[in-house]
């Protein structure tokens, strides 16, 4: 009988994974890991089944980690911001010698991550990082091109944008900021380098892009993974780079902003006699104003667009594949939730035999994760999804095709 725990199980994120692993057969039970026990309690009822349960959980503590995974045979990690709390719950999952699953998006962490890979191995724990949208899905996209559709891929470049999600935590709005004050890993011209969003060298990379059925917007550089993941995968790639936005654009401008002005700092000072974190009242600001931000943009459901471009060689001719998924009515949980509890269940089905740290492209099987999406994924009331794959040959032909009928054929 296998069970999966799912830490921050409350969450945008969590909470929609907790309820597809609950639908599915995979794990006979699951545990909603939370350090508001109300809200997973609330979140069981809600759930209305017999094998999930509610356990309170925090972060900080290696004890609380130890209680509330005990007994699993998969955690899946969906506590943000990763850059804080991936490394040390991935280390104590590991030290149970118990398989793992998460969604870490950061950059930083991930190579935090990865580099335990030994202990990993050491401990028989298979480790899946980063089986969010992007990454995530993104990387199985990018897999499936090179091993069924091409002989050699040159480019790949990563789009995403969503917004206008019910909620959205503190740790989404400091993982945002933390992505626009570091340095952004982008492999250009075949090495890894690095791009600073405000500089000259993070502008020369933004640009316009259409996303489907969601609109056409400007993006910009992101530290999400792939760009360090990808090219020890893809061997002669020359280009992986990774661009996207929040939804609506005047939010993104607004957190933009506060990094500009430095109003990000961690550095306490004093404000009419009270010591205050730059940064902790920025977040509380970007929040205070988001609802009005999307009001005024009339952004009334969540709604985003993964977007993939993989360009190379076919019998020596050039083709393109824009692969693109997108949803009304979802945004970044469902869209983030979905893939990362099909990973859980890959990694629960006993599909992922290697031991170590893995980003997806280096252990999931794009076939599993295919048929899991085509047959498993239920959207909610009113809501819509659309799974397209485009192809231009050679000539600049170019055919759309449902992505997911193709497969299932």
């Amino acid at each position: 009988m296998a069970k999966v725990t799912v830490l921050g199980g409350c969450g945008a994120v969590g909470s929609v994974a907790a309820k597809i692993l609950a639908s599915g057969d995979v794990f006979s039970d699951v545990v909603v890991a939370d350090i508001n026990v109300q809200a997973a309690n609330k979140l069981v009822k809600e759930i209305g089944k017999g094998n999930v349960s509610a356990v309170q959980f925090d972060a900080h503590s290696n004890e609380s980690i130890k209680n509330a995974i005990d007994g699993s045979s998969v955690v899946l990690n969906c506590v943000g911001p990763f850059y804080e709390f991936g490394p040390p719950i991935m280390k104590a999952v590991i030290g149970y010698g118990i398989n793992y699953v998460d969604i870490c998006d950061d950059f930083d962490a991930t190579e935090k991550l990865l580099a335990m890979d030994e202990d990993a191995k050491r401990a028989g724990v298979s480790a899946l990082v980063g089986m969010g949208s992007s990454p995530g899905l993104a990387n199985v996209l990018v897999r499936f091109c090179a091993e069924s559709m091409l002989d050699e891929v040159e480019v790949v470049d990563i789009y995403h944008a969503h917004g206008g999600e019910d909620v959205e935590g503190a740790a989404v709005v400091k993982h945002r900021i933390h992505s626009m004050e570091m340095g952004i890993p982008m492999f250009l011209d075949g090495k890894l380098t690095t791009v600073k969003l405000f500089d000259e060298s993070g502008r020369a990379l933004e640009e316009e892009t259409d996303f489907e059925d969601v609109g056409r917007y400007n993006v910009y550089a992101y530290p999400h993974p792939e760009t360090i993941t990808l090219p020890r995968f893809l061997k002669g790639v020359k280009r992986v780079t990774n661009l996207g936005t929040v939804l609506p654009p005047s939010y993104a401008e607004l957190i933009k902003t506060m990094v500009r002005s430095g109003v990000t700092t961690t550095q306490p000072i004093e404000v009419q006699g009270q010591k205050i974190i730059p940064l902790e009242f920025a977040v509380a600001f970007i929040v205070s104003r988001r609802d009005k931000l999307l009001q005024e943009a009339g952004l009334t459901h969540p709604m985003g667009c993964l977007k993939i471009v993989v360009k190379g060689y076919k019998d020596g001719k050039r083709n393109t594949y824009i692969f693109s998924t997108s949803s009304s009515k979802q945004g970044m949980g469902q869209g983030t939730a979905i893939p990362a509890a099909l990973g859980a269940m890959i990694m629960g089905s006993g599909k992922i035999k290697e031991k170590g740290v893995f980003p997806p492209e280096g252990c999931v099987a794009p076939t599993d994760m295919l048929e899991l999406v085509r047959t498993r994924v239920k959207l909610g009331e009113g809501a819509t999804a659309s799974f397209i794959m485009e192809h231009i040959d050679e000539s600049g032909k170019s055919k759309k095709a449902d992505f997911l009928t193709m497969v299932g054929k």
